[in-house]
């Protein structure tokens, strides 16, 4: 009897802990080396948010079909001048909403986020952070955990690893990317992990800890 309750209450933390990590997040980096352009794959409970998606959206319809998933959103850091965006294909396969941050001005549809608006995906949800200064519309998309922390931002061509975004497009500036970063980015928790839109060497994210050694 003993070994048999023993048994039992192994198989039900077992199942536990089982089920917290179907639960968890998932997070999947999308990566081509010619551009060094990210995307990304982000997706819990069965939802799915795309960041930034490239041309070749066959990839991101794979992937959700094999986790059981639906996309959700596609959010749109920025108008890319380096790289054609899979974000018109990809919203009418899905029907999910393209989002832009602040001041985004297109000839297609899209839902013009607020700044601080909220999007909630399965147990965890994003907060759009408008950074103006790569461009006017620039925004970077703060993941929260299923706890509600900081978990991670996705900052597109705002901030790189120990790097800025060029401000020499229109509607750039240098002083505002920095307010941006300084005031919005580094203001979050130090464990906070950063995904980049780019990234240029041997590795693909960092934290908000050590990006204040290179910007305090």
């Amino acid at each position: 009897m003993v070994f048999k309750a023993v048994d039992l209450i192994s198989r039900f933390f077992i199942f536990k802990f089982i089920h917290k990590i179907y639960q968890c997040m998932f997070i999947k980096q999308f990566y081509t080396n010619c551009l060094s352009e990210a995307a990304y794959f982000i997706e819990s409970e069965g939802e799915v948010a795309i960041i930034d998606p490239l041309r070749d959206i066959e990839d991101y319809l794979a992937l959700a079909t094999e986790r059981n998933a639906g996309i959700k959103y596609i959010f749109e850091t920025h108008f890319h001048a380096d790289f054609v965006s899979g974000h018109l294909e990809l919203s009418k396969k899905t029907g999910a909403p393209i989002i832009y941050g602040p001041k985004a001005k297109t000839n297609f549809a899209i839902h013009n986020a607020k700044d601080g608006e909220r999007f909630k995906l399965g147990k965890i949800s994003f907060e759009v952070l408008h950074t103006p200064g790569h461009t006017l519309e620039s925004s970077c998309y703060l993941l929260y955990n299923e706890e509600g922390n900081p978990h991670a931002i996705f900052t597109g061509d705002t901030l790189f690893k120990q790097s800025v975004g060029r401000t020499d497009l229109p509607g750039g500036s240098y002083k505002k990317i920095m307010e941006s970063i300084t005031g919005k980015i580094l203001a979050l928790p130090d464990d906070t992990i950063i995904w980049p839109g780019h990234h240029y060497g041997r590795f693909p994210k960092s934290t908000v800890k050590e990006q204040k050694r290179a910007y305090r």
